[in-house]
């Protein structure tokens, strides 16, 4: 009887905790859709409507805000264009070559190894901003402004990347199979680029996603270096559509926002299979 007891109220109490944790993902869930789906609905709606209040119900001015943005001179084409190549290089630049870092920091000993760990240690510390000043005087110096060559190269060196890269590669990583791609005479960079790169696809795809989205919803940077308006990303003329002295068209600003997350979307969309499809992958068989 005690133990009929004693079971009734584990299973009792699991049953409690599995409704807390439920009611905490619905919460979760909420927060993470509801203003992704206020930026649709306003979407459709006019200023009228937006200024009313808040409204979950779409309204049917969608048609009315895109003539409106693509009235005002929204390039939208060539914004698309100029944040594709921004974040493309970024993303490809950032992720390559700081697994490339982090492969060489795991797999080789050699002198100043350590230094080299604590020195980008010491970068993830230091915030962005606080070389952004000396950054933007440094690109003026040597005539890069205007250009989209310092909002991407600079992404070679990301600190970050490279110490999540470090940290999946101690947890999967086998040195196993690197002795043995030596034994079969491949070389360093063949061992890399073939054997260690679709090991790591599940960081690989994080960090990729991360890179482009950082990258796409990057504001700061390029408006602070760029100044011709053909050389204009996607985030940038959006933010224009606020320079009417005028009035400001909110329900066009949220279509050109809308439009903007479509990349992200399809790229998230594209990645995240690599992230499932690579957990279940081992770098040596048993």
């Amino acid at each position: 009887m005690a133990n009929n007891t004693g079971y009734k109220n584990y299973t009792q109490q699991k049953a409690i905790l599995s409704a807390i944790i439920y009611v905490f993902m619905i919460v979760f869930v909420l927060i993470a859709i509801v203003p992704v789906w206020l930026m649709l609905i306003n979407a459709t709606r006019n200023n009228a409507e937006i200024n009313a209040g808040i409204s979950l119900i779409p309204s049917v001015h969608t048609i009315d805000n895109w003539h409106i943005l693509t009235g005002r001179g929204f390039k939208l084409a060539s914004g698309f264009k100029n944040s594709l190549i921004i974040s493309f290089g970024v993303t490809f630049l950032s992720v390559y070559f700081s697994a490339l870092v982090a492969y060489g920091i795991h797999v080789y000993r050699f002198r100043g190894r350590k230094i080299l760990w604590n020195l980008i240690m010491i970068l993830i510390m230091l915030p962005a901003s606080l070389s952004f000043i000396g950054f933007v005087q440094f690109m003026s110096k040597i005539h890069l402004m205007n250009s989209y060559i310092p909002l991407v190269i600079p992404s070679i060196a990301s600190a970050a990347t490279v110490l999540f890269m470090k940290q999946y590669m101690d947890s999967v990583l086998s040195f196993e199979l690197i002795e043995a791609s030596r034994i079969d005479g491949a070389g360093e960079f063949l061992i890399f680029n073939q054997i260690i790169l679709p090991v790591l696809k599940p960081a690989l795809a994080t960090q990729a996603i991360f890179a482009f989205v950082g990258s796409w919803n990057n504001f700061m940077t390029p408006f602070v270096l760029l100044s011709s308006t053909e050389k204009y990303t996607l985030p940038m003329l959006v933010q224009m559509l606020r320079g009417d002295i005028y009035r400001t068209e909110y329900g066009a600003i949220y279509v050109g926002i809308a439009v903007s997350l479509i990349p992200i979307i399809i790229f998230y969309a594209f990645m995240s299979r690599y992230i499932i499809s690579g957990l279940t992958m081992g770098s040596v068989k048993e």
